[in-house]
């Protein structure tokens, strides 16, 4: 019985691991070898959609004492800076409080709001290749709905009337949800994601499907590459590339992305838009592509900081439908007063080397820091915890291997559009030789590295960091928040970003501080030329 695994055979398969066994020990392994691939296909005749979680809850609070979360004053009244007489493209790029200054004073409907939106996501997509679904019956039908109860005075908040985008892993009942790849492009769900029921409560309006990298990596779908407003020889980076792309380009008032490892901050830096990156937990995964059970987080994609805050009071709570949610206090808050605030550093990260090969970045990043100083914060240097962390990507991995398992046995992975070393074919099967020992391992050394961010972070209200780097996955697999925003440019005119990050659950106090900092500069505030013009037309 099982005469196919041989000593020969288990010493190839030591030599994947770094192990060494002798002739005896692999003889007394043979028989349990050949039982466990018994065991192994029993499961796989077990159907297991992508949507079934593991019985392995993470939650990275259980590891840290629980963290006091700061007050901030409530977010102040937006300035109403827009009327009428503005073109189009004015309010195309307007931000979510000036629209809705609009849509209450009634100079502006939802309707037409929308139908701005959707012109424009027919005019630039083919330029872009960032829309994979139009929703306009649907769009139009949540507009006229938001119209009439604005105006008979029903107001569901800051997002009411509001058109936006979603990334298209989000599911949308009766709609094509594609996860950006060929093998599910046809795939129609019955019922929308949580975070899609929560804006359709807050009475925004759908009006896109935007692109994603295929399963969530990159910004290479099964449609192209998205590409980048501010220059479109470029990608749009990814993998929330159209999310990126949309919110850049003025095509939607705000977008929903996700992230695992770097896919609201990546696309978000390279676009030149704000992202909020939340904590592990605070908003539901309900009917969202799982890529990896204990890394995806979802958030918004806008023009602002402030933005972010709006859609993210919306969209954020706990969740029955997913065990990992939990309800949190959180309140938009207005751009924080920065006296005496301690903002941690990264000083290593600042420094730029003499080949270091992103100088330009190096330079807006140190000005943003001097922007904060200006603002009368008080700036302390830390740095990451020593631990592996670039090796504890083998998480990742795993778990996207199990989301995706029928995908590989089936050999359906051939028809995803990036067959090379790097991208998701390869990497599932590579990481079928992960040892399960070793998984548990890289989650124990998570631990301590959540427990050290933790002691690093216990003297500070958050940190600033450049957008990439070790940080982003270390942050990714503590669970903590972080909000991006542009900085400035490269001089070929390509957007730059600083990161904000949090202690968990304290979102208020990175948006604050990313809201003040904004204040005092206006990157945020920079079009693509190509998508803005200014004389399109006024309404």
């Amino acid at each position: 019985m099982h005469a196919d695994i041989t000593s020969d055979v288990i010493a190839a398969a030591e030599s994947l691991v770094d192990l060494s066994f002798s002739e005896t020990e692999r003889e007394l392994m043979r028989a349990g070898l050949g039982a466990l691939r018994e065991k192994y296909r029993l499961m796989r005749g077990v159907r297991l959609p992508n949507d079934i979680a593991p019985a392995l809850p993470f939650d990275p609070r259980a590891f840290v004492p629980p963290h006091q979360l700061p007050s901030w004053p409530d977010r102040a009244p937006a300035p109403d800076t827009l009327d009428a007489r503005h073109t189009t493209d004015d309010i195309a790029f307007a931000t979510v409080a000036e629209l809705g200054a609009l849509l209450r004073a009634r100079r502006l409907s939802s309707v037409e709001l929308t139908n701005i939106y959707l012109e424009r996501l027919q005019h630039h997509h083919a330029s872009l290749n960032c829309v994979v679904t139009l929703t306009a019956e649907l769009a139009g039908s949540q507009a006229r709905r938001a119209d009439d109860e604005l105006a008979a005075g029903i107001d569901r908040g800051p997002l009411h009337g509001i058109p936006w985008g979603a990334k298209d892993l989000l599911a949308t009942a009766g709609i094509p949800t594609t996860w950006g790849a060929l093998p599910y492009r046809d795939q129609i769900p019955d019922a929308d994601a949580a975070v899609v029921e929560r804006l359709a409560g807050a009475g925004a309006v759908l009006v896109a499907k935007l692109s994603l990298g295929e399963l969530a990596w990159g910004d290479v779908w099964f449609g192209g590459q998205t590409r980048n407003p501010w220059n479109l020889d470029r990608g749009s980076s990814g993998s929330s590339a159209g999310s990126g792309a949309a919110v850049a380009a003025g095509l939607v008032g705000f977008a929903i992305g996700t992230e695992t490892w770097g896919s609201i901050v990546s696309p978000g830096s390279v676009c030149g838009v704000s992202g909020l990156r939340p904590s592990f937990g605070r908003v539901s995964r309900y009917g969202a592509m799982t890529l990896a059970w204990s890394m995806d987080k979802i958030g918004p994609m806008c023009r602002s900081a402030q933005d972010c805050a709006l859609v993210f009071a919306a969209i954020a709570g706990a969740d029955p439908r997913d065990p990992a949610t939990r309800a949190a206090p959180f309140r938009p808050p207005a751009p924080a007063d920065l006296r005496g605030v301690r903002i941690g550093y990264l000083e290593s990260a600042f420094a730029t080397a003499p080949d270091d090969d992103d100088p330009e970045s190096r330079e807006n990043d140190a000005i943003a820091l001097d922007v904060l100083r200006d603002l009368g914060a008080e700036l302390i240097p830390i740095e990451l915890p020593e631990l592996p962390v670039e090796a504890l990507s083998i998480i990742l991995d795993v778990e996207a291997a199990s989301a995706f398992d029928e995908l590989t046995r089936s050999n359906r992975d051939d028809l995803l559009v990036r067959q090379i070393e790097d991208a998701w074919p390869n990497v599932l099967r590579r990481a079928r030789l992960v040892p399960a020992v070793e998984y548990v391992q890289a989650n124990r050394v998570r631990t301590l590295l959540i427990q050290e961010l933790d002691r690093r972070l216990a003297g500070v209200a958050l940190y600033v960091a450049p957008s990439f780097g070790t940080n982003l996955l270390l942050t990714n697999l503590t669970g903590h928040p972080a909000v991006v925003v542009p900085n400035g440019f490269t001089p070929g005119g390509l957007p730059t970003s600083i990161s904000f990050t949090g202690h968990l659950d304290d979102e208020a106090t990175i948006l604050a501080v990313a809201a003040a900092y904004q204040q005092a500069t206006a990157h945020h505030r920079a079009r693509p030329p190509l998508f803005y013009q200014g004389g399109t037309g006024t309404l």
